[in-house]
């Protein structure tokens, strides 16, 4: 995983691993009966990390794609996310209607956002850049209109600049993002292990009680504004 989405991944102040993905990276490893490693790997060197075996499985909030389903397989979906927007306070952008001839949009090297900006805003101009941290940068500081990235990434950023930026957290592709977990293909043994893990923790609670944990606040407000949850 890449360690610089927090609250799914992340460091603590000792710089130690912790968040979502972690959590549910050491309850896979009880699952499975095998001890857990962290590996720390930038978004975009995550596959081949995989592919080369340098690395056993992806758990790092990866949606999943036909296009990566070219080169790995994934397990079943465990969360559910939907694209949204950062705004900067001064942008004459309210939704992503408004995302025409010369606006700006910051997205993350990789990302479906990345992808998906590319495809449906081609008469905008796409700043793509390697970390969120940027493309937040980019858009409080207002050299760009947007940010596109999921909604709780978004509400999150929103949250931490309310000065200089706003939202929209209506989710507006077409269908949502399905997060899975990562395998190499053919390795269909640990799939079914996996999706099994998955499977029980849905029904014993065990995602519901992660967001009690690290999204309790922002759930509320999805609830509130009557937008699907992550869980």
């Amino acid at each position: 995983m890449e360690l610089q989405y927090p609250p799914f991944e992340t460091t603590d102040a000792n710089g130690n691993p912790t968040g979502i993905s972690v959590d549910t990276a050491m309850k896979l490893g009880e699952f499975l009966g095998r001890k857990v490693r962290i590996v720390n790997t930038s978004y975009s060197g995550l596959i081949p990390a995989l592919q080369s075996k340098q690395i056993d499985i992806i758990l790092s909030s990866m949606t999943i794609t036909d296009k990566r389903k070219e080169s790995i397989d994934f397990s079943d979906p465990y969360a559910q996310a939907n694209l949204a927007l950062l705004i900067g306070k001064d942008s004459s952008v309210n939704s992503s209607a408004d995302l025409k001839t010369g606006m700006k949009i910051a997205v993350k090297k990789g990302t479906t956002a990345h992808v998906y900006a590319d495809a449906h805003f081609q008469d905008a101009e796409v700043l793509v850049f390697d970390s969120e941290g940027s493309c937040i940068l980019e858009v409080s500081t207002g050299k760009a209109d947007v940010f596109i990235y999921d909604q709780m990434s978004i509400y999150k950023a929103w949250q931490t600049n309310p000065d200089t930026t706003r939202t929209n957290l209506e989710p507006f592709a077409e269908t949502p993002e399905n997060w899975g977990i990562g395998l190499r293909q053919g390795d269909d043994a640990l799939k079914k292990q996996i999706n099994d893990f998955i499977r029980t923790s849905k029904e014993n609670g065990f995602f519901a009680s992660l967001a009690e944990k690290y999204l309790k606040d922002m759930k509320a407000v999805f609830d509130e504004l009557g937008i699907p949850f992550f869980f």
